[in-house]
């Protein structure tokens, strides 16, 4: 007997790889290969397809495909019906699978309802992706991005409080815990985690 949930209405394939505590909600597919870790909740209507890797504590919200280059750490959020793509110009009757592009989503991060992420980025730990947002380059750590294109618009907290930077330091109104910034990368002052 697994130690996971999966809803009757969803296919987990075999070769498939699911954590302890996980649960697979409605019309999900699960392709061979796909590893998807503990504590993780995936709605309805989710693809994550082969040799797709998710990692701990991860929600994925309905209407949300993995497609094959897709590399996701422990306690990201992907909103409802955000997508990601696999391929930089992809055209129906060309076959480009040996073109895949690999787009990881660090610790932490949270990703907004319908924002698209081209393939080929990597998105910082612990950034906030805002809703409806199009990103086609590299976010940095903790970095606030959103529009279309996304455009780097302030920094976020790991509790997910935007942060207001004084100098080369800003302290979370929510949680109190202390950021710095050098340049364009911010870091915790107690340390990374």
């Amino acid at each position: 007997m697994p130690d996971y949930f999966v809803h009757e209405s969803s296919y987990i394939d075999e070769g498939a790889q699911i954590g302890a505590g996980t649960k697979i909600w409605h019309f999900c597919h699960v392709m061979p290969n796909a590893k998807i870790g503990e504590r993780c909740n995936i709605g309805q209507n989710v693809l994550v397809a082969s040799d797709v890797t998710v990692g701990n504590n991860v929600k994925i919200q309905n209407n949300v495909s993995l497609y094959t280059g897709v590399i996701v750490e422990d306690d990201v959020f992907l909103g409802p019906s955000m997508v990601f793509t696999n391929v930089v110009n992809p055209r129906s009757h060309v076959s480009r699978k040996d073109e895949y592009k690999t787009t990881l989503v660090r610790k932490g991060a949270t990703i907004g309802a319908n924002a698209t992420i081209v393939c080929g980025v990597t998105l910082g730990r612990y950034c906030f992706i805002g809703a409806g947002s199009v990103v086609t380059k590299d976010v940095p750590d903790y970095a606030l991005v959103y529009g279309t294109p996304a455009k780097l618009r302030g920094w976020m907290c790991q509790c997910g409080e935007q942060l207001t930077f004084e100098g080369e330091r800003a302290v979370c109104s929510r949680c109190g815990d202390a950021y710095r910034k050098q340049d364009q990368v911010v870091r915790p002052e107690r340390g990374e985690e």
